[in-house]
């Protein structure tokens, strides 16, 4: 009877171990993946700020293909519909550093760790509702990805601007392409088989700067 006292509770020890052992691994297992998940599939938001339409064509494309939240930068003051006079308002803007107030604020900033911004080049520049949005928020730790558009003279300051005004933040590499040409009358123009040609560039330039399968 001593010998099957003696073998009982070792028997029980036994099993202890092994069922800890299985429920450690396990847990183990569990956060291993919870890890890898958020890791291959970060939280992405997609800024743009459009006045005639083609960065936003250009979000929506990264949207298709990432997924994400999509998110338009617009001023609280309405902007001039005329093409000269919103010229002459943005030139006194960059020349007074002026930083115009945004319609709507993202409340839920924290949670994305990818970031997207786009905007056209106005001036050589950014425009400067993009400024306001950079100064509004805390990019230290994310992942920034800048992407333009422009009437045909490249992007001027706007990628430099972009990395000075999200410090602490990766940046990567943007992807740029011509857009309208509105002194010209010509608005929208990634569009049609131009908006094809597009999404293949933009499947190459993710590819190439490692988001594409994340």
């Amino acid at each position: 009877m001593k010998k099957k006292a003696i073998i009982l509770p070792v028997a029980v020890i036994g099993l202890v171990v092994i069922i800890s052992i299985t429920l450690s691994n396990a847990l183990s297992n569990e956060t291993n993946e919870r890890e890898v998940s958020i890791m291959g599939n970060p939280k992405t938001l997609i800024v743009y700020y459009s006045r005639t339409g083609n960065t936003k064509v250009v979000a929506e494309l990264i949207q298709e293909k990432l997924g994400g939240d999509l998110f338009q930068i617009e001023t609280q003051e309405k902007r001039p519909s005329n093409y000269r006079k919103e010229v002459e308002q943005n030139e006194e803007e960059q020349e007074g550093n002026v930083l115009p107030e945004l319609k709507s604020k993202i409340s839920n900033f924290n949670q994305y760790d990818r970031i997207f911004i786009g905007a056209p080049t106005w001036n050589m520049a950014l425009p400067q509702a993009i400024l306001t949005f950079m100064d509004s928020y805390e990019f230290a730790g994310k992942t920034v990805i800048p992407f333009n558009t422009n009437g045909g003279y490249g992007t001027g300051s706007t990628f430099n601007q972009i990395k000075f005004g999200v410090q602490g933040a990766e940046v990567l590499d943007g992807y740029s392409v011509k857009g309208g040409e509105e002194i010209n009358g010509t608005l929208l123009a990634i569009e049609g088989e131009r908006k094809v040609e597009v999404s293949r560039e933009i499947d190459t330039w993710l590819e190439k700067i490692g988001q594409l399968n994340n």
